[in-house]
């Protein structure tokens, strides 16, 4: 069994290195069960050291040169070999303990794909009011959060991979795609949540709480004109790091 992980970086060089050794040591899990781990970043026209990190940590870059997440871990999973992707954010550490979680899903031959709950770095009323929100959200209703998704390869490509139409969101879209397939073909989709994914809050240091509500309030009123605009979305591309 061959894994990919696939990591889009655009102007990562501050975080991507924490997030490849925090990859390695969790790998322990997968090796284990002597399965191959293939790690691609996706350098999405970065103009700082992003590529020449993820090359001296033994990662495949590949580029993309049109700044959009979505593109980027598409362009990614294109050139992946593996029977299953693992799309992991360049600001996230996954540890061993999740991975193994991961593993026993797979084993199962039940799961189609899958997600994590998620912990922040950073600690404020604003920031564990966003985690147990959307950890709630995510596992009532399978939503898989971008930052740490696995799902077969085969399904990932029947279903056209991330929506290229979308600057946000497009994990969303995702889920709700393999939910419809999942139940077409009698699999399931889980959110692991006994290790949560460690992951940066750093558009909560950056963003706050005021630039936060009127982007949600935005995309709740007008969904279409805001997750399908890169100004919109600004946050997620105005290159703040």
């Amino acid at each position: 069994m061959r894994i990919s992980v696939v990591i889009p970086a655009f102007n990562e060089a501050r975080l991507l290195g924490e997030t490849l050794r925090a990859l390695k040591r969790a790998s322990v899990a997968l090796e284990r069960e002597r399965w191959e781990v293939e790690v691609i970043v996706c350098d999405n026209n970065s103009t700082d050291g992003t590529a020449a990190i993820a090359r001296a940590a033994g990662a495949r870059v590949v580029f993309e040169p049109i700044n959009q997440i979505a593109r980027a871990r598409n362009t990614g999973a294109a050139a992946a070999t593996g029977r299953w992707l693992v799309f992991l954010d360049a600001d996230s550490q996954p540890s061993a303990g999740l991975l193994a979680d991961m593993v026993a899903q797979i084993r199962t031959g039940c799961c189609l794909a899958g997600g994590s709950t998620v912990r922040l770095d950073h600690n404020t009323w604003f920031s564990r009011g966003c985690v147990l929100f959307w950890n709630g959200l995510s596992r009532a209703l399978g939503l898989l959060a971008g930052s740490f998704i696995f799902v077969e390869a085969a399904a990932f490509r029947h279903l056209g991979g991330f929506n290229q139409a979308m600057f946000v969101a497009e994990e969303l879209d995702l889920s709700r795609r393999l939910r419809a397939h999942a139940r077409a073909t009698g699999r399931t989709i889980v959110i692991l949540h006994r290790h949560p994914l460690l992951t940066s809050a750093r558009k909560l240091r950056l963003y706050s709480p005021a630039e936060h509500t009127r982007f949600f309030l935005r995309a709740m009123f007008n969904p279409g004109s805001t997750v399908g605009s890169r100004d919109a979305c600004h946050a997620w591309y105005d290159g703040r790091r």
